[in-house]
Order: structure tokens, then C-alpha cells, then sequence
């Protein structure tokens, strides 16, 4: 891919999207814009996630023409109930109460905006969590503050290490991006 042709834009504050930009060898510029991150409710939930993800690419609609920005949007969802970022520390100890000892899955929806056109896309990945202790999870929560994740929880962080006993599925799409997916959209996109 030829990384020069054009230039990426991140709208995300996630460190674990940057590192992952950064090991594919891709030089990119943050921006960040608040986005309202509400959605339909009747909406399945590979739609939420793509739809988020184009919410955000559009508060860069106007201002951006000769860069790619690339928005991302990942929600855990179990049972058909999507499990957002938690409120505090009581609701993402309920979180991952539920997701003890259950398959749920990540679903990452991605959207990169090129000259007034989106270029969106998601993946889903299937993780089964082993049973967890109360103890192991209000430690994990009180150390960790996973707010900022869906599902309360980072696969690289100690609850991820002690407790996911197998991934079907992308594991950087759990991380927060799919990058095997990325790397191939980006590739099309610099394609003359």
C-alpha cells in the first residue's frame, strides 16, 4: 500500500487504535470532535456499530477533502442487549457479572471518509469469557477504570488475560480495530 498517496486522519482518543495504526507502519494525525453517540433502538447491532462509526466521520464531512478519516465505533453485545461503555464502577462490575462464564460478542463497525464518501464496514468477533469471581472482577474494575471501554472490560488487560479462554474472530477487532479489514479498504482507497 502506498502510505504516502494520502494522508489519515484519527478521530479517535482510543491509545489502543493509535498502537494499532502504529504497528501496521501507518502515519496518521489525531483529531477528535464530540459526536453524540445515540442510535435507534430498533437497530441490530452490526448496525449500531456502523452507524456510530458514520456519525463520527460526518462532523468531518464539511472541513476534510484530501485526507482519509477513519472513525471506529466497538460494542459488546450478549443476548441480543448491546453492553455500551459503563456509567461507573457498579455498572461495569454488572457488565462483566453478565459476561462471566458466557460467549458475547465485539462487533467494531469502521468508516473512512474520502472526498465526501464513506467507505464503511464492521466485524464481528465471538469471545468466550470462563467463570469470573466477584472478587477477580471488583479488583480488576477498581485497578483498571475499564469506562472507556464497551463491555468494561480490554482484552490486553489483566481481566482479558485471566479470563478469555478463546476468541473466534479477529483479536484486533476486539482490541478496538480490524485491522486485517483496514488494511484492505485503505489498500482500495490508494488505489489511482
Amino acid at each position: 500500500m502506498n502510505h504516502e498517496l494520502k494522508k489519515l486522519i484519527l478521530a479517535s482518543k482510543s491509545p489502543r487504535r493509535q498502537e494499532l495504526l502504529r504497528l501496521m507502519g501507518i502515519d496518521f494525525r489525531i483529531v477528535l470532535k464530540e459526536v453524540d453517540e445515540s442510535y435507534p433502538a430498533d437497530m441490530d447491532p452490526e448496525d449500531v456499530a456502523v452507524y456510530i462509526a458514520e456519525k463520527k466521520a460526518k462532523a468531518f464531512d464539511e472541513s476534510v477533502t484530501d485526507e482519509i478519516v477513519l472513525t471506529a465505533d466497538t460494542i459488546v453485545c450478549v443476548n441480543n442487549q448491546i453492553l455500551g461503555k459503563p456509567e461507573n464502577a457498579e455498572h461495569a462490575i454488572e457488565m462483566l457479572q453478565t459476561l462471566s462464564g458466557r460467549m458475547h460478542y465485539v462487533i467494531t463497525g469502521v468508516c473512512l471518509l474520502y472526498k465526501h464518501k464513506y467507505h464503511s464496514f464492521y466485524d464481528v468477533s465471538e469471545v468466550y469469557f470462563g467463570e469470573l469471581t466477584d472478587e477477580e472482577i471488583i479488583d480488576y474494575v477498581h485497578k483498571y477504570q475499564p469506562f472507556d471501554k464497551a463491555g468494561s472490560y480490554g482484552i490486553q488487560e489483566r481481566i482479558g488475560l485471566i479470563g478469555i479462554e478463546r476468541i473466534n474472530g479477529s483479536y484486533t477487532n476486539v482490541v478496538g480495530l480490524p485491522t486485517e479489514k483496514l488494511y484492505r479498504e485503505l489498500e482500495k482507497l490508494s488505489e489511482p
